[in-house]
C-alpha cells in the first residue's frame, strides 16, 4: 500500500510519535532529554521545541517527498558483527544500532558483493531505497533550502544527536547542513544511548509504532530500564497503557488526574502487610554457586593448574596444555581492559533545578577591567544584581576600595584577553585575577569570591570556546576551592551576547551557593561534573602512529613510556624534545634502548626555535604528543608571585600555543596534549599548574571546532619514572589516588585515539579514601554524578561536639598546654597519613619528610581548623614544618597573650603559688577581720568574672608578684584587697 513508500512512510511515521509524545507528556510524562532515530530524530526536534509544528510538517513532508522522487533501487543491509571488525569497502555505514548491529547502505551491486564476502549473520532490510548513503545525495541541495526557509527556535528539551552521537547544539540544529548530514551520515544510535547513560539516564521510553529501539538501547547498556509504549503485536491501547505503568514503576513520576479523570486517591489500609512481593527484585547476593565455579576456574587458569583444569573440564590435560596460554592471555587482556575502564572519566555538563528569585544581601564588588567599564553589558549585570537586593559597588581594576570588605565580590577581570608581559601564554584577565584573589585574602575578608568567564569552557563537543585564555580561570579555581573553602564561591560562564536572562540565572547562581562550577545557557543553568566514561562499543579506527612523531617534555619518566609504545605500534622515528636535551638523565640510555630515537634540546615557549625544529623534521611529522611543563613546590597562590606563576604555565601554554599555531596548516594523524587532574578537581599549592593545564583543555577543544585533530588527557599520577615513587607512590595510595602503571596509561591513551576523543580523564582513583578527604572543607558538587563518590553507609553514630579547645586550654595550667595541643596534632597528622595512633608521629620531624603534600595539607587543616575553630590557611604544615612548631602556633592563636606577655591564668597562677609559700608565723599575724576581708574581697572578685566583668586591677598583678616577698605580699593583699 502507499504506507510502503517513503513519500508517505515519513509524515505517518512522524504523526504518529508525536501523537504518541504529546499524549504521554499529557499523563505526566516530562523526559530529561530526547533523541530519535532517523526520522524519528525529527519528531524528537519538534518536541524539544526546534520547529512548530507546521514548520516540522513541511520538514518532514519534503525529506519524504524528495527520497521517493530519487530513482528506485539500492539496498540495505543489516550485519550482526562489531563495525571494527568489518571490512566494508567503499559501501556506506548507515547505521550503528548496538555493539553488533550494523547497517550498511549503497547500490544493489556493492551490497549483494559485501553479503556474499561475509562469515556472518546477515539480514537484508525491505527498503525502496538505499537511505543513509551516497545515493541520497541528488536530493540534498532541495532538502537544504526547505530546512533554511523554517524558523529554528532553542530548544526546551535537550537533544541528544544521532547523527553525531552527543549532545546537539542549538547551532547545529538551526543549521541546514547539520540536517542534509542526518540525511546522507550514519546513525548514530549506540554512541547516543552510551552518551545518554553517561549523562546519568536510566530509563529510556521508546515512542514509535514499535519496540525495535527499546531492544538496541538494552544491548548498547547495561543496569537501564528499556520501556516501548507500542508493540507490534499488542492491542494499541493495551500497550500503551502497559509501557507507563512500567515506566511509572520504575521512578517514572505520572499525573494520575489525567491518567484516570475524576478518580480520587485513597488513603493506605492500616492492617498490617504481608509483604509479600509479586515482583522480580535484584538479587541482593554476593555471590552465587556460578560465581565461586567460575572463580575457581580463572583461578586455576592464573595459577597454570593443567590437571586441576582437565580433571574439571573431563577432557585429557595435553588439551589444557594446548589452551591454557590463550585462556591465559584472553584473561589477562580481560583483566587489563576493565581495569582501564575504572580509570575513564569525563568532565560533562548537566541541567539544574537551581531556585530562582534568590536575594542578595550586602555590598557586592563587581570588579571589571579597564576596558569594559563603559560595556552595556556590564552595566546591565550590576542593574541585575542591584535588582536582586546587592549594594553594587563597581571597581575599576585591582586597586580595591578602602573600608569594610563586602560580603560578595564578582569578578570580570578574566574578559580582558590582552597578552600579559609576563610572556608565559596568558591574558590580563588571568594575571590580574590571581593579583585581585592576593589582594583580597591579604585582608579580612569573609565574602565569596566568584569568577566570571565569557566563552571559556564549552559545555558539548560542538559548542564554539572563542575565549580559551579565559578557560584557564577554570584550573585556578579548582585550586582556590581547596586553598581558601570559606571564601571561594566559584566560576561562572556567560555566553559572549548574554542578556537579561542569562544574568536573572546568574543571579540565582550567586543567591543558592548550591554550585560552584556552571556555566549559564539560554536552555539553563548548566553544572560541570565528573562521570565515569568506559569506552563505549568498538571503536571506528585503530590509531597507529606512523612517520615521525614528535613528544615534547619526553625526556621524562612518562615520555621513556610513551617512547617505547610510539614504537612499539609503527612510529619508525621518535623525537623527544626538552630544555636539557641529551644532557637530560635517562636520555643517553632511550637512545641506547631505541635506535629510532633522536633527542634534541628544545625549549617549546621560544617560537623561533619551534619553528626551526618543524622545519627540519619536515612532512614526514604525523603527530605530537605535548607533555613539557613543570611542576614547583606547592605555595599558596598569596605566597606566589606572578613571575612564580607565568613560570610554572610558560612551558605547557606557550609549547601548546606555538605547536597550534605552526602545525595549523599541516595534516595531522593526532595532536595529543597532557593535561593534569588539577584541572579537574584541584590540587593545592599548584594554581600555575592547574591553570596551565586547563588552559590545555580549552585549546584542545578549539582545534576540534575548527576541524582540526585534538585529544587532551587529564592524567592522574603514573609510576615508573613518574612525579610519583617511593614514599610518595605510597602516600598517593593512601589518599585514594594511587600511581597508574604506565603500561596500562599507555593503553588508556591508544583507546582514546582509537575513539577519536576530545577530551578524557584519565586516573586511578579509590573513592572510598578520596571522597572523604576532598569534601572535608566544602561540598564538592562535581562529584554529585559520580555514584562511587557517594557509597551507602549506616548512618554515623551521633558524634559528641567538641568542646571549646581555647577554653580548655585556659583552665589548664600553662605547662600543660603544649602539650595538650601537641598531642591534638600528632593524633590529626596519624588520621591523615593512615597511621595507627599519634604515638606514631615524631613530633620534630618535618611534615614533608612524612610525606605531606598539598592535598594532605590542605586535609590536615581542615581537620585542624574544626577541632580549633580557627581559620587556618592551607600552607599552615609549610610554615610551622613540624608538629611541635604548629602546635606552638596553634596554642598562640588558641591563647594569646595579654599586653604584658603573660596570661590572666598565669597571673592567677603566681598568686596561688605565692600565698601557698606563705610564712605560717606571718599568715597567723593575721586578725578576723583582716582575714574575712580578704575572703569577701576574693569572693567578690569571682562573682564580678563569673557576670562577664573584668576588674582592670587585674591586668598589673603581674608586675605587683614578680618581685613580691612576704612583706610585700601582705601590703598587696592590704592595697589591692583591703581591709574591712
Amino acid at each position: 500500500g502507499v504506507l510502503d513508500q517513503t513519500g508517505w512512510t515519513q509524515p505517518a511515521l512522524f504523526a504518529v510519535e508525536v501523537a504518541l509524545f504529546r499524549l504521554a507528556e499529557s499523563w505526566g510524562l516530562k523526559p530529561d532529554f530526547v533523541a530519535g532515530h532517523s526520522i524519528g530524530e525529527l519528531a524528537a526536534a519538534h518536541v524539544a521545541g526546534v520547529w512548530s509544528l507546521a514548520d516540522a510538517c513541511r520538514v518532514v513532508a519534503a525529506r519524504g517527498g524528495l527520497m521517493q522522487a530519487l530513482p528506485a533501487g539500492g539496498a540495505m543491509l543489516a550485519i550482526a558483527a562489531p563495525l571494527v571488525e568489518l571490512d566494508l569497502g567503499d559501501v556506506d555505514v548507515a547505521a550503528v544500532n548496538g555493539p553488533r548491529a550494523v547497517v550498511v547502505s549503497g547500490t544493489e551491486e556493492q551490497v549483494a558483493a559485501l553479503e556474499a564476502s561475509l562469515e556472518v549473520k546477515t539480514r537484508r532490510l525491505r527498503v525502496s531505497h538505499a537511505f543513509h548513503s551516497h545515493l541520497m545525495d541528488p536530493m540534498l541541495a532541495d532538502y537544504g533550502r526547505v530546512v533554511a526557509g523554517v524558523t529554528a527556535n532553542g530548544v526546551t528539551i535537550p537533544l541528544v544527536s544521532t547523527a553525531t552521537g552527543d549532545l546537539a547544539t542549538e547551532a547545529e540544529l538551526g543549521s541546514a547542513g547539520y540536517w542534509q548530514g542526518q540525511v546522507r551520515g550514519t546513525v548514530r544510535f549506540a554512541d547516543a544511548v552510551a552518551a545518554l547513560a553517561a549523562r546519568g539516564v536510566t530509563r529510556f521510553v521508546e515512542i514509535g509504532p514499535d519496540s525495535v529501539l527499546t531492544a538496541m538501547a538494552a544491548d548498547s547498556v547495561d543496569g537501564v530500564a528499556c520501556i516501548p509504549l507500542q508493540r507490534r503485536d499488542r492491542d494499541q491501547v493495551t500497550a500503551y497503557a502497559t509501557g507507563m505503568a512500567r515506566a511509572w514503576t520504575t521512578g517514572v513520576d505520572l499525573d494520575w488526574a489525567a491518567v484516570h479523570p475524576g478518580g480520587r486517591p485513597v488513603e493506605l489500609p492500616t492492617y498490617a502487610f504481608q509483604h509479600q512481593r509479586y515482583w522480580i527484585e535484584p538479587d541482593s547476593t554476593t555471590g552465587t554457586g556460578t560465581d565461586d565455579a567460575d572463580g575457581g576456574f580463572w583461578d586455576a587458569v592464573d595459577r597454570g593448574d593443567t590437571d586441576l583444569l582437565a580433571d574439571g573440564l573431563g577432557v585429557a590435560p595435553g588439551v589444557v596444555t594446548e589452551v591454557l596460554p590463550g585462556l591465559a592471555a584472553w584473561r589477562a587482556r580481560q583483566r587489563d581492559a576493565s581495569t582501564v575502564d575504572d580509570w575513564r572519566y569525563r568532565v560533562v555538563w548537566r541541567s539544574t533545578e537551581l531556585p530562582d528569585g534568590g536575594e542578595l544581601t550586602g555590598t557586592w564588588w563587581l570588579v571589571v577591567p579597564p576596558a569594559s567599564t563603559g560595556d552595556a553589558r556590564v552595566t546591565a549585570l550590576a542593574d541585575g544584581l542591584a535588582a536582586r537586593g546587592a549594594d553594587v559597588v563597581t571597581v575599576t581594576g585591582t586597586d580595591l576600595p578602602a573600608g569594610d570588605t563586602p560580603a560578595g565580590v564578582l569578578s570580570l577581570l578574566a574578559l580582558d584577553d590582552t597578552p600579559d608581559a609576563t610572556d608565559a601564554g596568558l591574558s590580563v584577565g588571568v594575571t590580574d585575577t590571581v593579583a585581585l584573589i592576593q589582594a583580597l585574602t591579604a585582608t579580612d575578608f569573609a565574602g565569596r569570591i566568584w569568577c566570571l568567564t565569557v566563552g571559556g569552557v564549552a559545555v558539548d563537543r560542538f559548542e564554539d570556546l572563542p575565549h580559551p585564555a579565559q578557560g584557564a580561570l577554570w584550573g585556578l579555581g579548582t585550586v582556590l576551592s581547596l586553598e581558601y573553602p570559606h571564601s571561594w564561591g566559584g566560576l561562572v560562564d556567560l555566553p559572549t551576547d548574554w542578556t537579561g536572562e542569562h544574568v536573572a540565572r546568574l543571579a540565582d547562581v550567586l543567591a543558592t551557593g548550591a554550585e560552584d562550577q556552571v556555566a549559564v545557557r539560554t536552555a539553563g543553568v548548566l553544572a560541570r561534573r565528573l562521570v565515569r566514561w568506559p569506552a563505549a562499543g568498538s571503536p571506528e579506527r585503530r590509531w597507529q602512529p606512523t612517520g615521525t612523531v614528535l613528544v615534547t617534555g619526553g625526556t621524562g619518566g612518562i615520555g621513556a613510556h610513551l617512547t617505547g609504545w610510539l614504537l612499539d605500534h609503527g612510529a619508525d622515528r621518535v623525537v623527544l624534545a626538552s630544555r636539557r636535551g641529551p644532557a637530560a638523565p635517562g636520555a643517553a640510555d632511550l637512545m641506547a634502548r631505541h635506535p629510532g630515537v633522536d633527542v634534541v634540546a628544545l625549549d617549546v615557549a621560544d617560537r623561533d626555535a619551534v619553528a626551526a625544529l618543524l622545519t627540519d623534521l619536515g612532512d614526514g611529522l604525523t603527530a605530537v604528543f605535548h607533555a613539557a611543563g613543570v611542576l614547583h613546590q606547592e605555595k599558596s597562590l598569596p605566597e606566589t608571585s606572578v613571575a612564580e606563576f607565568a613560570d610554572v604555565c610558560r612551558a605547557k601554554v606557550l609549547g601548546a600555543v606555538h605547536l597550534d599555531e605552526l602545525l595549523a596548516d599541516r595534516p595531522l594523524d593526532a595532536f595529543v596534549v597532557f593535561s593534569s587532574g588539577a584541572a579537574v578537581w584541584g590540587s593545592a599549592g599548584q594554581a600555575g599548574y592547574a591553570t596551565a593545564n586547563a588552559f590545555l583543555d580549552a585549546l584542545a577543544h578549539r582545534r576540534r571546532t575548527r576541524g582540526a585533530v585534538a585529544t587532551s588527557v587529564a592524567w592522574g599520577s603514573w609510576a615508573g619514572g613518574g612525579m610519583a615513587d617511593g614514599e610518595a607512590s605510597a602516600h598517593l595510595s593512601r589518599q585514594g589516588t594511587p600511581p597508574m602503571d604506565p603500561r596500562l596509561a599507555v593503553r588508556a591513551l591508544g583507546q582514546a585515539l582509537d575513539h577519536d576523543e576530545s577530551h578524557l580523564v584519565v586516573a586511578d582513583i579509590d573513592w572510598a579514601r578520596f571522597t572523604p578527604v576532598y569534601t572535608l572543607a566544602r561540598p564538592r558538587p562535581l562529584l554529585a554524578a559520580l555514584p562511587d563518590a557517594h557509597p551507602e553507609t549506616e548512618p554515623a553514630a551521633p558524634v559528641a561536639t567538641t568542646a571549646d579547645l581555647a577554653g580548655r586550654l585556659a583552665a589548664m595550667p600553662s605547662p600543660d598546654r603544649l602539650d595538650t595541643v601537641l598531642a591534638l596534632v600528632r593524633d590529626q597528622v596519624a588520621a591523615v597519613l593512615g597511621y595507627a595512633s599519634g604515638a606514631d608521629v615524631d613530633p620534630e620531624r618535618a611534615f614533608k619528610e612524612a610525606g605531606f603534600d598539598s592535598l594532605t595539607a590542605v586535609e590536615l587543616r581542615n581537620r585542624l581548623a574544626t577541632e580549633t575553630a580557627l581559620r587556618l590557611p592551607a600552607t599552615l604544615v609549610f610554615d610551622y614544618p613540624t608538629p611541635t612548631e604548629l602546635a606552638q602556633q596553634l596554642l598562640t592563636e588558641l591563647v594569646p597573650a595579654d599586653a604584658g606577655g603573660v596570661t590572666l591564668l598565669d597571673d592567677l597562677d603566681r598568686l596561688q603559688a605565692a600565698l601557698s609559700t606563705l610564712d605560717a608565723d606571718a599568715v597567723a599575724a593575721l586578725d578576723e577581720s583582716t582575714r574575712a576581708g580578704v575572703g569577701e574581697r576574693l569572693k567578690g572578685l569571682l562573682a564580678a568574672w563569673t557576670t562577664g566583668q573584668r576588674p582592670a586591677e587585674v591586668a598589673s598583678v603581674t608586675e605587683d608578684l614578680d618581685t613580691a616577698s612576704d612583706d610585700d605580699l601582705f601590703d598587696f593583699i592590704d592595697s589591692k584587697f583591703g581591709t574591712s
